[in-house]
């Protein structure tokens, strides 16, 4: 499912306009991202977790031609699903 489809999605279960939706949930990613660029963590009761996990700065190789290179550290944004999700995914 892409953007259109879940703004699709969001606009007939909820009877509105295909523009209305769409403002609804690129609202709903910017406050998850605003959110997780101040480092909170995001809980959707019901449905998942959006955390932010730091991973340390180590060495790697370049594959081409195996030099060793320094990886710098960085973010990323991990999901946790809910026990519910997870359940209806398996069955």
């Amino acid at each position: 499912m892409n953007h259109a489809e879940l703004s699709d999605s969001v606009a007939t279960a909820l009877g509105l306009s295909k523009a209305d939706a769409k403002k609804a949930v690129d609202a709903v990613f910017a406050a998850i991202t605003d959110a997780a660029a101040k480092g909170d963590e995001v809980s959707v009761n019901g449905f998942g977790k959006f955390k932010v996990k730091e991973s340390a700065a180590r060495e790697g190789r370049n594959p081409s031609t195996g030099e060793t290179i320094q990886i710098a550290a960085s973010k990323k944004l991990t999901f946790g699903a809910a026990k519910a999700v997870k359940d209806r995914l398996n069955g």
